[in-house]
């Protein structure tokens, strides 16, 4: 379906540089990111009351074409169920081989390689799920580096920084660079610790996902109808107004209802990672407040262009999931302490639905 070696070339090369810094200071900072992971375990499990079961997987700091080469390796995992399907539906698309299929591959490359390029210079950090078989740290370019070398094992993924981002961010927000980097780190192994302490967390999103991909319609009429439905979302990105986002748009009536558990869950784990950000107080991140406060404003100011891609790629929808979810995490943390909360991961019948995100005392309600 996709030129992944296209994908990575046309990522690469179309990636912004980051921000300039001596390669003493690269060291530095990639240093301190990797000690930092290990330095808030800790306080992720007081805040949280989570504790990782067994191994939690390597960590990698890495640049750019690292995050790149990272993702394409993670996309590759999650859509083989999906390339089997187009497979064995050889009547319905060309074949692999042919000159369309080709040619098809290398547009679908291309595009995936200007994606992951924009992408690339926005992300922070991230935990990845799902890893190629027997794959470690992240590869890197320049000031990229991994700590330890994972097994790639089924259940454990891997924590991933992109370092030249977070330094980029920390000097457009003007606040103190060490407390900074601790911030960030809090999140994603707030991540890594959901991941890695909830047994059953990781195969739910996985098989989902594989669900929601295996849902695709590809009847060539129905594939006309859902491009219709992304022209128009595109349309109205650029037009300024409120509507889907690309992957919203291509949906099938069966996915509609798979991405409503996906964008729950994941509402959830991205906003009990931005409560543990702020729920750790100064004792651990002395300026929190502020930077809190200042990169809450740098989310919600972009120009024209920036609000259009933003749109389209459902970035503001992801925006939306830290703030809902943070409010779910806090209201209930309010009600019934972390303790209370903690029951959410006792099954997936205790995950909250998306419309539980909104009202968080019909989920309190339910669970009991």
């Amino acid at each position: 379906m996709i030129d992944w070696d296209l994908a990575i070339s046309t990522g690469v090369r179309f990636a912004r540089q980051g921000p300039q810094v001596s390669l003493a200071d690269a060291r530095a900072v990639v240093a301190e990111l990797r000690g930092l992971t290990a330095v808030v375990q800790q306080p992720v499990r007081d805040v949280t009351g989570l504790t990782s079961q067994g191994s939690v997987g390597p960590v990698a700091v890495v640049d750019r074409p690292g995050w790149i080469r990272a993702n394409v390796g993670g996309f590759r995992v999650v859509l083989e169920p999906l390339a089997e399907k187009l497979s064995e539906r050889s009547n319905v698309v060309p074949a692999a081989g042919s000159v369309v299929g080709v040619v098809g591959s290398r547009v679908t490359g291309v595009q995936a390689g200007l994606i992951l390029a924009y992408l690339s210079s926005r992300v922070l950090g991230q935990y990845e799920l799902f890893l190629p078989p027997g794959e470690g740290g992240a590869a890197g370019g320049n000031g990229s580096s991994s700590n330890g070398a994972g097994t790639g094992a089924p259940g454990v993924g891997r924590l991933t920084l992109v370092a030249p981002n977070i330094v980029m961010v920390e000097r457009e927000l003007g606040v103190e660079p060490h407390d900074f980097r601790r911030w960030v780190c809090l999140h994603e192994e707030t991540h890594r610790v959901q991941f890695t302490s909830v047994p059953w967390l990781r195969d739910y999103v996985q098989n989902m996902m594989s669900e929601f991909l295996l849902a695709s319609d590809l009847d060539p009429g129905a594939i006309v109808e859902r491009l219709r439905a992304a022209a128009g979302a595109v349309a109205g990105a650029v037009r300024g107004g409120d509507g889907e986002s690309l992957v919203e748009a291509m949906q099938t009536p069966a996915q509609r209802e798979l991405l409503d558990k996906l964008t729950a869950v994941m509402t959830l784990v991205e906003g009990h990672g931005d409560y543990v950000m702020d729920a750790v107080g100064p004792q651990v991140v002395p300026s929190v407040a502020d930077i809190r406060e200042k990169f809450n404003s740098r989310r919600g100011s972009a120009g024209r262009m920036e609000q259009i891609l933003r749109r389209i790629l459902g970035i503001d929808l992801k925006m939306k999931q830290y703030a809902e979810g943070a409010r779910f995490v806090r209201t209930v943390v309010e009600e019934v302490g972390m303790t209370g909360f903690n029951r959410v991961w006792t099954s997936p019948e205790t995950l909250p639905t998306r419309a539980e995100i909104s009202h968080p005392a019909d989920w309190l309600a339910r669970v009991g």
